[in-house]
């Protein structure tokens, strides 16, 4: 049996970053729309089972309160503390229960929990955060129609994804965490309200992807030199300090850092980082920022290095699973007679 796993981030594009700069909100009733938009692209390739994360704002089950939809969705029976937690536990027991696709809703901090809890199913992530990088703009429609031909085996995975980066954070010579698009050290001390949206914050940036298209901390490198989900390792810059001796290739660069937000940011230095190779960052007091949202502190008597792998969850490309789907006739029925 077809087994297709919802994960919904209510909390998604509702952090400091509508405040502080123009970011956008998608209200709850816009996501539970997407989701019942999936479901129904889900439920007419023949999915008819469909597992989901419980939420505080119950998006996946008002989405299935529709008379048009007459398949069974059941929620994870896990303990929800409606923190990241919940996201990380969900995909792990949805890796459990041998979930074939799953669809998420947020921004890089959700698509990073999902990826924390399981590297292996392939994922269709529609962006409903702030600041988004790896989830994309998907008509929940076509991301249903997607996930589920996905998830029947219609479409073999490696001709319809490909598999995502990651940047592995190492502190002490012991692996702590990990980013899909960036890793930032941050001046702040303290978590706090955890959102980055301050470049004058910044220290030092890696990046697995900068994208010219892209908005945040991924735009700046972007700028210096792009590079995409597609292409092997990962970008490194170093923010400009007055007072400081810059390297040499020091520069400055016009980037789009926040939504609304265009700024000149100065570049001390910059370089290609390859794939594996793990990157030494010098000691200090700080705070490391995952997808954009600072996650934990260190201190100058501790050792940070970083590395880009592309051992990350395996992500459907839509557009050319639907098209793979179309050449091959998936779509198409003989007429009646």
């Amino acid at each position: 049996m077809a087994l297709v796993g919802i994960i919904a981030n209510p909390a998604a594009s509702k952090d400091i970053r509508r405040l502080v700069a123009q970011g956008r909100v998608v209200p709850d009733w816009e996501k539970v729309n997407i989701v019942k938009r999936a479901l129904l692209g889900l439920e007419a390739v023949g999915i008819d089972q469909v597992v989901a994360m419980p939420d505080s704002s119950q998006l996946v089950m008002r989405a299935r309160d529709d008379r048009s939809l007459s398949l069974n969705l059941d929620l994870l029976e896990m303990p929800a503390f409606y923190s990241e937690g919940d996201t990380v536990r969900a995909a792990s027991l949805m890796e459990q229960a041998g979930v074939g696709c799953v669809i998420t809703l947020g921004g890089d901090g959700t698509n990073r929990a999902v990826a924390t809890g399981s590297t292996s199913i392939p994922m269709v992530a529609i962006s409903t955060g702030t600041n988004n990088v790896f989830p994309a703009m998907i008509e929940g429609t076509l991301a249903g129609l997607a996930a589920g031909l996905v998830a029947r085996g219609d479409l073999p995975v490696e001709d319809v994804s490909r598999r995502s980066k990651t940047v592995r954070v190492y502190v002490d010579g012991e692996y702590r965490d990990m980013a899909l698009v960036d890793v930032a050290l941050s001046r702040e001390r303290f978590v706090a309200t955890r959102a980055i949206w301050d470049m004058n914050t910044i220290f030092e940036v890696f990046l697995t992807r900068a994208e010219p298209g892209s908005i945040g901390l991924s735009s700046v490198g972007a700028r210096l030199m792009p590079l995409s989900m597609a292409e092997d390792g990962g970008l490194y810059y170093c923010i400009g300090r007055d007072g400081e001796t810059p390297g040499g290739n020091a520069t400055s660069v016009l980037a789009p850092i926040a939504p609304g937000t265009v700024s000149r940011v100065p570049i001390a230095h910059w370089r290609v980082v390859g794939t594996g190779e793990r990157v030494s960052v010098e000691s200090r007091n700080c705070t490391v920022a995952l997808d954009g949202e600072r996650s934990f502190s260190v201190n100058a008597g501790q050792s940070i290095a970083v590395e880009v792998q592309r051992d990350g969850p395996p992500v459907v490309e839509v557009d050319a699973a639907l098209e793979l789907a179309a050449r091959r006739g998936i779509f198409s029925f003989a007429p009646d007679c």
